[in-house]
């Protein structure tokens, strides 16, 4: 596994996005996360293809800290099954991968 991750989530308003970003920091489980401006999303949920405006959230993480992640965004969220992607970091500056241990190393 690789040690550090970028995870994916997405949800309905930019205020929600920001609430799932800030939480997560506040908590030292990301040491940051980017939200994008709405994008698209076009998927099926109870048998109907919906299309909806949602906002992306990229949280920066170890892989030591992401069940704890993983568990802020479904404590967090309020759709049924939110989206919770990891995908590794292959590779990365020195000094920012050791800046994201540090942020999300406690105590």
């Amino acid at each position: 596994m690789a040690d550090y991750l970028t995870v994916l989530t997405t949800t309905d308003t930019p205020e929600k996005a920001e609430a799932l970003a800030r939480g997560a920091v506040e908590a030292r489980v990301a040491a940051c996360a980017q939200i994008s401006q709405p994008v698209t999303s076009v998927y099926r949920w109870q048998d109907t293809i919906e299309t909806a405006a949602e906002w992306q959230v990229l949280f920066k993480t170890t892989a030591a800290r992401y069940e704890e992640l993983e568990a802020h965004i479904r404590e967090a969220h309020d759709y049924e099954t939110p989206e919770v992607i990891a995908t590794p970091i292959t590779h990365g500056s020195e000094d920012y991968l050791a800046w994201v241990v540090a942020e999300t190393t406690i105590g």
